[in-house]
């Protein structure tokens, strides 16, 4: 089991039952998924480009991700409706802990001056979404066979019912908030 998950259930959980004086287990706020995704908009110009977000994408979260397509044409980017224009991937169940776990203890603290996350990047449902710059954070990508530098949007969604609990559950497991 992944060792995030036997936190919950064990520790985090019951403290926030007694914090938020929450009288029903399953009224707890926990984790309900994952979303990694990788806007590749160069994609249009490049077909290399999405294999290699694919690739990288995959090597990060252990799973296939998903390619994204254009619902809209626009003119001014070149882009047509149906056009492959980023990756995402939906982590959920014990591979969600283990990406939860990587990225709080490992490739957030690799990021160059990082003085932590935003605070108020929460969206008024208890849903939590953060940005990285470059992939280079992840220790399973090698940085000499990187193609090139991509960003990511994480968007962490969370059963709750605010922002304040979600962002305590957050903190429990050792999001490191900027202060």
């Amino acid at each position: 089991m992944a060792r995030q998950k036997e936190r919950y259930d064990q520790e985090i959980a019951p403290r926030l039952r007694e914090r938020f004086g929450i009288g029903n287990p399953a009224a707890v706020p926990r984790l309900q998924k994952i979303v990694v995704n990788m806007g590749i908009g160069e994609a249009v110009e490049n077909k290399n480009r999405l294999d290699a977000g694919v690739a990288d994408l995959s090597t990060i979260t252990g799973q296939k991700p998903v390619i994204t397509k254009a619902r809209k044409s626009i003119a001014g980017f070149k882009l047509r409706a149906g056009n492959p224009v980023g990756v995402k991937v939906t982590l959920r169940r014990e591979m969600m802990y283990e990406f939860l776990d990587r990225l709080i203890n490992v490739a957030l603290p690799r990021i160059r001056d990082f003085r932590g996350v935003s605070p108020d990047s929460f969206d008024g449902h208890g849903n939590y979404s953060m940005g990285i710059d470059e992939q280079s954070v992840f220790p399973e990508i090698n940085v000499d066979k990187m193609e090139f530098v991509q960003g990511m949007d994480i968007t962490i969604v969370i059963s709750g019912d605010s922002d304040e609990q979600s962002r305590e559950l957050l903190r429990e497991f050792g999001m490191p908030f900027a202060t």
